[in-house]
């Protein structure tokens, strides 16, 4: 009893998060290139970033046709999944110093219920709508967007999520950990393609440390709210479809869930 109070007072805080985020986000601001922006990046690091990108996005749709296989449902909520990231990440704040915008990922929250590599496949196609019908980020960019959005973000938020529960965090708290490391994972990895690509003859420590400071004023209390809306999520699918959590198997083997959580 003790431990369904705890989950569901972090699951009312995620709601209340998630509501703030999307007040936050509602408010209406001038449009500008997010992600990288086109040509950015020299070709040599935008070739670089794109021999990257596509090894896990091929590895993610094999796994989405054995997935799908397996769960016919699937597909539709794989759609939903990636309505949810494409909207998330289509609402920028300008980071003029940077060369870049910050905004929220998505992909520790997707990463969670659908797992990282398919969440790498939903990215990819965000990014590339996003690229090609609302000139947010860039073609010649979209390896370097996939490696830092879908693949850093994805697996870092991921990784976060499955340490905190074998230590036997309780899930609402690893989820917000998984959306909040997912989150500035992303702008971790943005700042090192930028530094990487763009430095000329300055230290790589000096460029990736003024992006990252660059960022963090927008990006540090995004990843929070982000980690919000993570709780909001996994609390509302706890509730009313436990099975999705479940019957994919991202969480079936973690301690306690398929006893406790699924049932709360």
């Amino acid at each position: 009893m003790k431990h369904r109070g705890r989950e569901s007072s972090f699951g009312r805080l995620g709601f209340t998060g998630a509501g703030v985020v999307m007040l936050v986000l509602l408010v209406p601001r001038e449009a500008s290139a997010m992600h990288l922006s086109e040509g950015i990046l020299p070709a040599k690091w935008a070739l670089l970033w794109l021999a990257i990108a596509i090894p896990f996005v091929l590895l993610g749709i094999r796994k989405l046709k054995e997935k799908s296989d397996q769960f016919p449902a699937f597909k539709p909520h794989l759609g939903m999944m990636g309505a949810a990231v494409f909207l998330i990440s289509a609402m920028p704040i300008p980071v003029p110093v940077a060369g870049s915008c910050s905004h929220p990922a998505g992909t520790g929250i997707a990463a969670i219920i659908i797992g990282p590599f398919m969440t790498v496949v939903i990215t990819s196609i965000a990014l590339l709508i996003q690229a090609l019908f609302m000139a947010h980020g860039g073609l010649t960019t979209w390896g370097a967007d996939v490696v830092s959005m879908g693949v850093v973000g994805s697996f870092a938020g991921y990784g976060v999520f499955l340490a905190m529960r074998k230590l036997k965090f309780p899930l609402l708290m690893a989820a917000f950990a998984a959306g909040l490391v997912g989150d500035w994972a992303t702008y971790a990895a943005t700042s090192m393609e930028l530094a990487s690509a763009l430095r000329g003859t300055a230290q790589f420590g000096d460029v990736f440390t003024a992006l990252v400071l660059a960022f963090a004023p927008t990006q540090v209390p995004l990843g929070i709210l982000e980690g919000f809306m993570s709780v909001g999520a996994v609390s509302f699918l706890l509730r009313r479809r436990p099975d999705i959590l479940s019957s994919w198997g991202v969480m079936k083997n973690l301690p306690g869930f398929a006893s406790k959580e699924a049932r709360a």
